[in-house]
């Protein structure tokens, strides 16, 4: 279990970096954020690797630097047993993500375990909350379940600096969603910010030791986690404070971290440091950084929130909580997939290649770089996902006639 005074607490270390020295960079915001105080070398390490899309997208996914780079910081300090550890989506085929963004050449590189979460082999078991959830109980009345290889085993947690469509921005936080809940997590996008809270309190009472290195390299504003424009922006973050970290990501993209319901709750519940003026960074002076980011949405992501929390609140059950509930991931893969990305991303990436930081994306594996055109899978899914949509279409409006 973590103290609640735990070491870096109030902390977060920034540094300006570049494509030819940033492995070493990794080492030396890892330090001055005070890594090897937060994580005891006694125990294993996870490394909670994010794929946002299976598909390569800059500031979308954990960069294979980044993974690289905090690899080779652990080993050099004398870490031992080192995990990553990967999420599945509903809408996300992890074991195509990871060869897409170059992990799987990363860990197979240096030889580090390699673990997706929802496979049958990993044990997930019924975790019991030491103070009150904020809603979790009230999601899962059966009991949350988490996966046992996360008891007393330090984890870090390696996100991309990007604006969300539910929470405004994703971070460190965020990161922990999909590999502590299962894969009815959806339940909680009407109270993402509650959950977030809930889960930073398991992490700590879980985990020997909590830490996060956030990748600005590219950095994300506009429709994310995945459509989004991208940016080059040189930084990278460090913090055993998840509140904190994610409070300088939020202020450097151009937000009042203390605006965001997730950060402000996880301060006044005593998570970590929220507000800025109370956060110590150091390393990289940025306090002048305002990139005048904006969050939006997509047409998918209306909907949704005119579902969780406008004049459509009614249908939530029957679209969310009911069989017809793969209308949704249907809706999202076919958007992202089979529209944006042919017609507005793969130009963005094309681009993105051309940059340092997309020419170093190249040179790890075979050099290749996979630009799909719209998937098979969503494709066919196509006419099925139509009659689930027109199912739940007609059972909302009988629903509605009855009210």
């Amino acid at each position: 279990m973590i103290p609640e005074n735990f070491p870096g607490r109030g902390k977060v270390a920034a540094l300006k970096t570049r494509p030819e020295t940033v492995l070493s960079d990794i080492t030396e915001v890892m330090h001055l954020a005070g890594s090897e105080q937060a994580l005891p070398k006694d125990h294993d390490t996870i490394l909670k690797i994010n794929i946002s899309w299976q598909t390569w997208y800059p500031a979308c996914s954990s960069t294979p630097w980044q993974l690289e780079g905090v690899i080779r910081t652990l080993e050099g300090d004398g870490y031992r047993n080192l995990i990553a550890a990967h999420n599945g989506t509903v809408v996300v085929d992890a074991r195509v993500g990871e060869r897409n963004n170059k992990h799987k050449y990363v860990v197979d590189k240096y030889g580090v375990a390699n673990v997706h979460l929802y496979e049958p082999q990993v044990e997930w078991v019924r975790y019991e909350p030491k103070r009150p959830f904020l809603v979790l109980d009230q999601i899962f009345p059966e009991g949350v379940h988490v996966p046992k290889m996360f008891y007393d085993r330090n984890i870090i947690q390696l996100p991309t600096v990007k604006t969300h469509v539910f929470t405004t921005i994703t971070g460190a936080m965020k990161n922990a969603f999909g590999g502590l809940l299962n894969n009815r997590r959806h339940l909680t996008h009407p109270v993402i910010h509650e959950t977030l809270v809930d889960l930073l309190q398991i992490q700590q009472d879980i985990h020997s030791g909590l830490f996060a290195v956030m990748d600005g390299t590219f950095a994300g504003d506009g429709a994310g986690p995945r459509a989004m424009r991208p940016h080059e922006k040189d930084f990278l973050l460090a913090s055993a404070d998840q509140v904190a970290i994610d409070a300088i990501s939020a202020k450097m993209q151009g937000f009042d971290p203390m605006e965001l319901p997730f950060i402000r709750l996880a301060h006044e519940r005593g998570l970590g440091v929220g507000n800025p003026k109370d956060i110590e960074i150091v390393g990289y002076d940025i306090s002048l950084e305002d990139w005048k980011f904006v969050k939006e949405d997509t047409f998918a992501s209306k909907g949704q929130h005119l579902i969780y929390h406008g004049p459509l609140k009614w249908l939530e059950k029957p679209l969310l909580h009911t069989p017809i509930v793969p209308w949704s991931f249907f809706a999202s893969n076919f958007y992202h997939n089979v529209y944006w990305y042919p017609v507005v991303g793969r130009k963005r990436v094309i681009d993105a290649l051309d940059t340092r930081w997309g020419r170093l994306f190249q040179s790890y594996g075979d050099g290749k770089v996979v630009l799909p055109g719209p998937e098979a899978k969503p494709t066919a899914m196509a006419a099925a996902g139509a009659l689930g949509l027109a199912a739940a279409i007609m059972m909302a409006g009988k629903m509605g006639r009855r009210r």
